[in-house]
């Protein structure tokens, strides 16, 4: 897309089921994610998240209901 945004932050309205949107978000420079959690995956994303050295906060809030 063009786009920097090393530095920036993610934001998602549900779970990450899988590590590698944050493996994507990282190769891309994002610093900073905020999802609801709740995944039963969520030690891998933390685990990713901390490989990167991202700061990663689970606000419990889920938006995206079906």
């Amino acid at each position: 897309m063009g786009l920097d945004v090393s530095g920036c932050a993610l934001a998602s309205e549900a779970f990450f089921p899988f590590r590698d949107s944050i493996d994507a978000a990282a190769a891309a420079g994002v610093k900073n994610v905020i999802e609801p959690g709740g995944s039963i995956r969520d030690a891998e994303i933390i685990e990713a998240a901390n490989e990167f050295g991202m700061s990663l906060y689970f606000s419990e809030v889920r938006h995206f209901l079906h």
